[in-house]
């Protein structure tokens, strides 16, 4: 038991309408008032009717009245406001800093709610109330799912939001930025984004015209070219134009080890996705721009369909032959771009210019996108609920992590039908 449970049956208004302080004073509910984030009182602006008294102030929740003197608030005079105090135990009778004693009662519900709450806390499945999901109205379930997805987005563009203060809202360049983090695929996500911060788009901008360039660029900041002894011609000329760049523009790289390649495809070697992205760059130009135009998914993917250079089209790595083998973005990893960089940045560009146009263009590109395929996805479909879109699957990812993951099941708007369904 604890005092979210208690706050969550009090906003619920899950409780009995019978309800008596420990003095055996009546205590009618009016109205529960408003849950309080900052320090203070748990409740402000509630207002209960004591005998025939009505009191108007804030409320606070303990799982024991011995808390309210444990947590200091006796002499605290932000807590003189409190006009009821709300627990699971009454061992002590309370007092405000002027000596008066507060009421407080023992909050009478329903013994079969705590009991399947604890049941909930208690397993270890996928997720908690894997069991009882297909008696989830559809209804009620949408409308969480739709809430969830607004929530995701919200939480990607706190990065673009921190990122466009730093660059004094250069929306290009803080869309380079997170497109280069996505680019490294969770493995090499980091190291992308190092990169693109030590390397700004504006130079890279001066170079589109040369691939070779571009590539003596990225591959040089990476870090990947300092320590490399491979000597065919390819990686020579990268070396000689890297150590011009960098003298021109004073660069510093990033570490090389930073790079990750255990576990991961041939496809996926970060040398293969800074090629791919190197030539991306130089056949956009103000990509973020033509994005914002764009209006239609089969219109976007064309954007992002780069194939790497004649060198790398034979190699993996430097100096290691193979199969000839195009190594254009797969279907699926342009989908993970178009979910993890253009949504975020058409919502926020949306919401920051007041435009709900672009709003609605970035749930329409999710809702026309196919579910991603992860365990997540596949593991509430084992629980009856299909995705149908990426839309649909972006929200799942959000309720299993936000929600499911953290045992937050107080918060999750599924739990009050969920709490009451029998086990």
């Amino acid at each position: 038991m604890t005092e979210q449970f208690l706050q969550y049956v009090w906003f619920q208004k899950l409780f009995s309408p019978v309800q008596v302080t420990s003095s055996g004073e009546s205590v009618e509910v009016i109205d529960v008032g408003k849950l309080n984030t900052d320090a203070g009182p748990d409740v402000f602006n509630a207002k209960v009717k004591i005998n025939d008294t009505l009191w108007a102030g804030n409320v606070e929740f303990h799982q024991k009245s011995s808390d309210w003197a444990r947590h200091g608030h006796t002499q605290n005079p932000a807590y003189n406001s409190v006009i009821l105090h709300v627990v699971f135990d009454i061992d002590a009778i309370i007092y405000r800093a002027d000596g008066s004693e507060i009421p407080q009662i023992r909050l009478n519900f329903s013994s079969h709610l705590l009991e399947q709450y604890e049941v909930l806390q208690q397993q270890n499945s996928f997720v908690a109330c894997e069991k009882q999901l297909g008696k989830v109205s559809s209804v009620h379930l949408h409308n969480w799912l739709d809430r969830l997805l607004v929530e995701r987005l919200e939480q990607k563009t706190h990065v673009i939001e921190t990122l466009l203060n730093q660059t004094t809202n250069n929306w290009e360049e803080v869309f380079y930025i997170v497109l280069a983090r996505n680019f490294g695929f969770s493995t090499n996500a980091l190291a992308f984004e190092l990169l693109a911060k030590s390397l700004p788009l504006n130079i890279l901008a001066k170079h589109k015209n040369s691939l070779m360039q571009l590539e003596a660029l990225l591959f040089g900041q990476a870090g990947l070219l300092e320590k490399n002894n491979t000597d065919d011609a390819y990686v020579t000329q990268l070396k000689n134009e890297y150590h011009f760049l960098r003298t021109k523009y004073q660069l510093e790289p990033i570490d090389y080890s930073l790079w990750k390649l255990l576990r991961l495809r041939p496809a996926n070697f970060p040398t293969v996705r800074l090629a791919q992205f190197a030539t991306l760059i130089h056949q956009s130009s103000k990509l973020f721009s033509k994005i914002l135009e764009t209006t239609s998914y089969h219109e976007l993917r064309p954007l992002f369909q780069c194939e790497v250079s004649d060198y790398w089209l034979t190699h993996y790595l430097f100096g290691e032959s193979s199969k000839l083998v195009s190594k254009k973005l797969s279907k699926s990893s342009i989908d993970s771009l178009l979910i993890n960089t253009v949504v975020p940045f058409l919502f926020h560009y949306g919401k920051v210019n007041n435009n709900e146009e672009l709003v609605e263009r970035s749930f329409d590109l999710l809702s026309n996108m196919s579910p991603e395929k992860n365990y997540i996805v596949t593991g509430f479909e084992k629980c009856g609920i299909k995705s149908h879109s990426a839309y649909d699957s972006q929200a799942l990812i959000q309720l299993k992590r936000g929600y499911c993951d953290l045992h937050k099941c107080l918060q999750c708007h599924i739990s009050k039908q969920v709490l009451y369904a029998k086990l």
